[in-house]
């Protein structure tokens, strides 16, 4: 079952530009992907339920219980550079 696939327009849409190599070496390895996707399909899974995790998971969070901090001074001691008790940081948005 060959698959046939317009290389051109998939490498369009992702805005490549493809060596005729490329195109063609792409077409393959695709073609091939394509094929392997059909196969996993064809699976009978029509009394598996969907899931997010290959395993049930419970119990995945943690009592949110409170606890002393570090001090201060402690924590900002190796700061690069500081302001008052904070960390100063280079700005990121400009202000217009």
């Amino acid at each position: 079952m060959a698959v046939e696939i317009d290389i051109e327009h998939v490498a369009r849409l992702a805005r490549l530009e493809l060596t005729a190599e490329e195109r063609e070496r792409l077409r393959l390895q695709l073609g091939v992907i394509l094929e392997h996707a059909a196969k996993v399909g064809e699976v009978a899974a029509d009394d598996v339920p969907p899931t997010a995790y290959a395993i049930p998971r419970s119990n995945v969070l943690r009592p949110d219980d409170i606890t002393p901090s570090l001090p201060v001074e402690e924590v900002i001691a190796n700061a690069p550079d500081r302001e008052g008790n904070r960390f100063k940081v280079p700005r990121i948005v400009e202000v217009e």
